[in-house]
């Protein structure tokens, strides 16, 4: 398969990543989601044998019910969240009526992920749809985790700032008391709830800097070279005090040349895009525009499951946007 992506579901008419999966028109309840996102199978740990046909102890492998099909080895004191049961959580914890836009599986089952959209909000003039994202992992790799990635409608941004203070997401791993570890991931509605509060003072506070022309390319300048620092320097320790092979010169060239288009583009949606347009020229306007970039752009390269990836940044949150954010605070 050309993609990570299994099978989804996505809502209100959007083509699902890669053309994998069904477009539904509106959105669906958690009875309707299950089924049409392919996720209606129980993980069943079984028992794993060597080759004398010994059960080896301690541990197990997480097999799908539908097709039988190992999703990964686990230890004995791992333990399951089943697919009907994170249905089950988001509906108990958004309440009754609550519509999913989309839902799915990623590696053939061994992760999967549901995406509901909470009410609609206005804060600091702007009106946000906040939603509610839960992903879980079978095959051990992965924690349980919900966050709350607020969206600005009239673009379609995500704004899931990392604020200092309040947290937009929970996780807990597969040991212990998961069933109690869910019912603490109720206070999820309370953080969610506290998230926005801080979100809209923060929103508050950029839209009062007003930026001018040479600010507003000199905070691109410094998150470009944050970015270029942040990933090109990792794999290039100590880069200032050696000499540089000529494959090293040329992967820096394009590396540079990556970053002037980005450059380009952010610049592009902060002065042309028709939202943007219309506000002022303040750091709020800045943080959307990379927002915009961060969220819609597609990567040049084109990589096989770069959307997917795009997507786990609505739970993790977004590197760009985070130190755009950082960066306006103090301009």
């Amino acid at each position: 398969m050309a993609a990570n992506v299994e099978w989804m579901f996505s809502g209100n008419n959007v083509t699902p990543w890669h053309g994998i999966g069904e477009v539904i028109k509106g959105t669906l309840s958690s009875e309707e989601a299950i089924k049409v996102a392919r996720l209606d199978w129980d993980v069943v740990p079984k028992p794993i044998y060597d080759e004398f046909g010994r059960e080896i102890p301690g541990f197990k492998v997480n097999q799908r019910s539908s097709d039988h099909k190992n999703l990964g080895i686990v230890t004995s004191k791992y333990k399951i969240v089943q697919n009907s049961e994170a249905f089950g959580f988001t509906d108990e914890l958004l309440g009754e009526g609550i519509q999913y836009e989309s839902a799915g599986s990623l590696a053939s089952g061994k992760r999967v992920w549901l995406l509901a959209r909470m009410e609609n909000t206005m804060i600091a003039e702007e009106n946000i749809d906040p939603y509610l994202v839960f992903t879980n992992s079978h095959d051990g790799t992965g924690a349980v985790r919900v966050a709350i990635t607020p969206v600005r409608v009239v673009c379609q941004n995500t704004l899931n700032l990392a604020l200092a203070s309040s947290s937009r997401h929970w996780s807990c791993s597969h040991m212990g008391d998961i069933k109690g570890k869910l019912e603490e991931a109720r206070n999820t509605l309370t953080n969610a709830s506290n998230y926005m509060k801080a979100l809209e003072e923060e929103f508050g506070e950029l839209k009062l800097k007003k930026v001018s022309e040479d600010q507003v390319r000199q905070m691109t300048e410094i998150l470009l070279k944050k970015e270029f620092e942040q990933i090109y320097n990792k794999a290039n320790k100590d880069i200032d005090n050696k000499i540089l092979t000529f494959k090293e010169i040329r992967d820096q060239q394009k590396f540079e040349e990556k970053l002037n288009r980005k450059r380009n583009e952010i610049l592009t949606i902060y002065y042309d895009k028709p939202d943007l347009r219309e506000t002022e020229h303040t750091a709020f306007r800045f943080v959307n525009a990379v927002s915009d970039y961060a969220t819609h752009t597609t990567d040049h390269k084109n990589t096989r499951n770069y959307r997917e990836n795009l997507f786990m940044k609505t739970v993790d949150g977004n590197n760009l946007i985070d130190t755009a954010y950082l960066i306006a605070k103090v301009a």
